[in-house]
């Protein structure tokens, strides 16, 4: 059974990845109150993915995982950059996005693949 915490962070991860691993151990190791989304089973629509990506102040194509062999079959490496359009092969193909994803309720949203961007998180979160 999926552990739920209502709080402040959501996380978005896929629970083989080891980077939201260590992103989970870390959040645990601080006592943080989180929300866990198993983004694969639970993807994020076009409005919740491009809330995200307006929160981290970058367009789809930066958090494409572009060595997934889904991006080849898609041939992402050569879809036009248009906005809308990733956004809507990407929430219909939530594998291609850069994970864990973490989001703090003060605006605050960070990929989580370094222990310091998680760390960030943290801090964006506990209030002073």
């Amino acid at each position: 059974m999926e552990r739920r915490r209502a709080g402040s962070v959501e996380l978005w991860i896929n629970p083989s990845c080891s980077k939201c691993q260590v992103a989970t151990e870390l959040l645990d190791e601080a006592g943080a109150q989180y929300t866990v989304r198993r983004y694969l089973e639970d993807p994020p629509t076009v409005d919740e993915l491009n809330a995200v990506l307006r929160r981290l102040g970058l367009e789809p194509w930066d958090i494409a995982r572009m060595n997934e062999p889904l991006a080849d079959e898609l041939d992402l490496a050569h879809l036009p950059r248009d906005r809308r359009r990733w956004l809507d092969v990407m929430a219909a193909n939530p594998l291609l996005i850069q994970r864990p994803l973490i989001t703090a309720d003060d605006g605050t949203t960070v990929i989580g693949r370094s222990e310091e961007a998680v760390r960030q998180a943290l801090r964006a979160s506990t209030p002073s």
